[in-house]
C-alpha cells in the first residue's frame, strides 16, 4: 500500500531532487545508549597511546598545517 505524502513534503523531495539530490538513509551509533560514553573514552585512550608511541606524528601534523596554510609551496 503507497503512503500518503504531504505534498508539501513531496513539493520540496521534487525539488531537491530536481537540483541533482537523491535520498539517502545514513545509521549513526546511538548516543544514548548505555555503554557509549565508555566505549569512546576507551577508544580515546586507544588513539591517545598510539599517537604518544609516533615519534614523527608532530612533524607530519605540523608540515601538514603548513600546507594548508600555504607555507609549503610545490
Amino acid at each position: 500500500m503507497p503512503v500518503s505524502v504531504n505534498p508539501k513534503g513531496r513539493k520540496r523531495r521534487d525539488a531537491l531532487r530536481a537540483a541533482g539530490l537523491r535520498p539517502v538513509q545514513i545509521w549513526l551509533p546511538d548516543t544514548r545508549r548505555p555503554g557509549f560514553g565508555e566505549e569512546c573514552r576507551r577508544q580515546s585512550r586507544l588513539v591517545a597511546a598510539a599517537d604518544a608511541a609516533d615519534r614523527d606524528l608532530g612533524a607530519v601534523l605540523d608540515a601538514a598545517l603548513g600546507d594548508l596554510a600555504g607555507e609549503h609551496e610545490a
